[in-house]
């Protein structure tokens, strides 16, 4: 097996980073190679591209504009830093990936979720995580967060309506009744260590059957 593909989805305020860091100190602690990455970005011109999706300025931004830009992104992403880290044989954790889109744009866009993921097929080549940690955070508990918490960056989809997050939430929902072999729901409303704990659980018994050292 080369490496091991692992993603962590969430509505705003769901904690991913934070419990992301501590699931890469454990794999690390290990022994295993981990690579940290994240969605938009994680390299140079997908952090420009996310620069353009997050700006406050820019709400004009048509849907499907936006969808085109998050699937560029992540198509330049997947093929300079996270195939490269797999074919290394790394636990790769990336924050958010494909799922992302498909909620954020298909259904809470309105675009259609069979549109948005043509368009994310042609970009990753059908490569899809081996696991996808959804920490399930109720949408009006995770913009609470955002907002109180100190310099986090507040961005232009923080902004949308409570309803808009609440589809998205519902949309995470639907997936994970879709794709239940891939998508693992965890409690995130516990603390850090608490979440991190069933991230990991949710996640050893991959790395063990193929990434042992």
């Amino acid at each position: 097996m080369k490496g091991l593909f692992i993603t962590f989805e969430g509505t705003e305020g769901s904690g991913k980073t934070s419990v992301i860091k501590k699931v890469e100190a454990y794999f690390r602690a290990s022994g295993l190679d981990v690579l940290v990455t994240r969605e938009p970005g994680g390299i140079r011109i997908a952090e420009k591209i996310r620069d353009i999706l997050l700006d406050k300025a820019n709400i004009e931004m048509d849907p499907r504009t936006e969808a085109l830009l998050f699937a560029a992104s992540r198509r330049q992403h997947l093929v300079e830093k996270i195939l490269p880290a797999l074919a290394r044989n790394e636990l790769v954790l990336c924050d958010r990936y494909v799922d992302s889109s498909l909620v954020y744009q298909g259904i809470a866009r309105n675009i259609g979720f069979d549109d948005v993921y043509a368009v994310n097929k042609f970009a990753i080549d059908d490569i899809l995580p081996d696991r996808t940690i959804f920490v399930d955070v109720r949408p009006e508990v995770g913009l609470a967060r955002v907002f109180k918490t100190p310099n986090r960056e507040v961005n232009r989809l923080d902004l949308e309506t409570i309803n808009f997050h609440k589809k998205i939430y519902q949309g995470y929902l639907d997936l994970i009744r879709k794709y239940p072999d891939r998508i693992v729901r965890i409690d995130g409303e516990g603390t850090i260590d608490e979440v991190a704990l069933l991230a990991i659980r949710a996640i050893e018994p991959l790395v063990k059957r193929g990434m042992s050292k």
